[in-house]
């Protein structure tokens, strides 16, 4: 199997859409339908079911969806840790959300650098799925939040669980209440809910604003424009003009701290030790 087979079959995998995926690869379509049948063959076993309508995963597909985002990740890795190497500068790069668990993240960077032999680490402030850049090879370790972010294919322990608010103007009328339900937030005709990319950077169908940061959020929510569902720890981002309300039946966020399996580190090894103590 070649790297860029692998490589191919995990964009579609993703995508879950040929055309998108090619969009993504920077190439044509037919050649990459020409590729992943060509691999289907060599294998053996059929990785996509494909329809008029929609592609979708074989069992055998989604097991060499997990292998293969981890042998890309180890790959990414090697190239970047064999750079790295040439630099005799020990270091680790720690993926976030951008905005995200700031108060966890400072108290983490404090603790592990007070370690004896403690690495450099370098951030790496993400839009969102920060989760990508571990399987790309482009970060060491992440801090994920789920259900949001996905643990497919890596390593992860569970740091913090907590509640969700709603974030809307300080002159809404739900900004007064003690707390609402999802239903309630859900159905504002005048504040419909934002709308982050997925997978493949596309937005979902519906009246909220695009958004793609904190920063671009919650000035839309301070302009009426919108609201959004977030944990309860956002509270420490919010500028003036913004309320948070608890929302009683919105599911609770688990932060994790997550790393790609294939993984030796030491340095990786210490930074999640001091995470789970804090």
């Amino acid at each position: 199997m070649e790297t860029r087979e692998l490589r191919y079959f995990v964009a579609v995998a993703e995508e879950l859409h040929f055309g998108r995926a090619a969009e993504r690869l920077g190439i044509a379509q037919p050649p990459l339908s020409r590729t992943i049948a060509r691999l289907e063959r060599r294998l053996g076993v059929a990785l996509l079911e494909r329809t008029s309508r929609k592609v979708s995963l074989t069992e055998a597909g989604a097991v060499l969806l997990t292998e293969g985002r981890a042998i890309l990740g180890a790959l990414a890795t090697a190239e970047r840790l064999t750079q790295r190497a040439a630099t005799n500068r020990p270091s680790l790069v720690l993926a976030t959300k951008a905005g995200a668990a700031r108060g966890l993240l400072t108290k983490l960077l404090d603790a592990y650098a007070a370690e004896p032999g403690a690495a450099a680490v370098d951030l790496l402030l993400c839009e969102s799925q920060p989760q990508k850049t571990l399987h790309d090879g482009r970060a060491d370790v992440a801090l994920l939040h789920l259900p949001f972010d996905s643990t497919a294919g890596l390593d992860a322990e569970v740091l913090h669980t907590e509640g969700q608010v709603a974030i809307v103007p300080s002159s809404h009328p739900l900004a007064v209440r003690s707390h609402v339900r999802l239903a309630e937030v859900g159905s504002l005709p005048d504040l419909p809910l934002a709308r982050w990319p997925g997978p493949g950077g596309r937005y979902p169908e519906g009246p909220g604003a695009e958004v793609r940061n904190l920063t671009q959020l919650f000035q839309l929510i301070a302009l009426g424009r919108t609201t959004v569902v977030m944990p309860e720890s956002s509270r420490a981002n919010l500028q003036e003009g913004l309320a948070a309300v608890p929302v009683l039946d919105a599911p609770s966020v688990t932060t994790v701290i997550a790393w790609p399996p294939h993984s030796r580190s030491r340095a990786l090894a210490d930074l999640v030790r001091v995470a789970t103590r804090l």
